[in-house]
């Protein structure tokens, strides 16, 4: 029975961990005052001040951002830079 509890916990925990790859996050970013999407799950101390996410897609978090209030817009030369780093 300890086996069966103990098989089952580590096919939970590398569930959950192939769920986060492929994942983005949109990250207040104070150091530069933008928001930024990433593809780690932001730690929020000193620069980080809030995370939302995660999404399943770039364009997910690209339109998740444009709706937080606290992220100013971007320019339409940081937009089509942006679209050309994917």
């Amino acid at each position: 029975m300890t086996r069966w509890m103990i098989a089952a916990a580590l096919l939970m925990t590398s569930g959950i961990a192939a769920e986060a790859d492929g994942s983005f996050w949109v990250v207040g970013n104070r150091a530069v005052n933008k928001c930024q999407i990433v593809t780690s799950n932001p730690t929020i101390n000193g620069d980080i001040w809030f995370g939302d996410g995660p999404y399943n897609s770039k364009s997910d978090a690209k339109l998740a951002r444009s709706t937080i209030p606290a992220c100013p817009k971007l320019t339409p030369e940081e937009e089509k830079q942006e679209d050309g780093a994917q």
